[in-house]
């Protein structure tokens, strides 16, 4: 197994509050497929997990060597837990063609958070 690519994020929930709360469910839609939407309903409160999603995906298109540039969209990146809770990273569209570009097989993602913050982890191997 080659490593491709690593990326990370770290991001400030109350920065992704305050966007959550100016666009509401334009952003969510934006951001989120609806099956991430319909896995983060299930949280007491959602803000950890949104914001965890979006460092996930800063991080995955930092090791696809992309930014938000080109057809690249939130939604071309899935990221839902296996039975054991970890995540589990599906592309499709203009990120999956970037990611088969690079040789690129698998992606491990590990994402954390707290109250304040949310990081996430990226290493993609071939």
């Amino acid at each position: 197994m080659s490593i491709l690519g690593h990326g990370i994020d770290l991001v400030e929930c109350a920065r992704i509050a305050r966007v959550w709360e100016n666009h509401g469910e334009r952003f969510l839609n934006r951001v989120l497929t609806a099956s991430e939407q319909a896995r983060g309903r299930q949280y007491r409160n959602p803000l950890p997990y949104i914001a965890g999603r979006w460092a996930a995906k800063e991080a995955i298109l930092k090791t696809v060597g992309t930014g938000w540039r080109g057809r690249i969209a939130w939604t071309d990146m899935e990221i839902l837990p296996d039975a054991l809770g970890r995540p589990i990273v599906t592309l499709t569209g203009e990120t999956r063609r970037r990611a088969d570009q690079l040789g690129i097989k698998r992606i491990l993602l590990s994402i954390t958070h707290t109250e304040h913050y949310a990081a996430a982890s990226v290493v993609a191997t071939a």
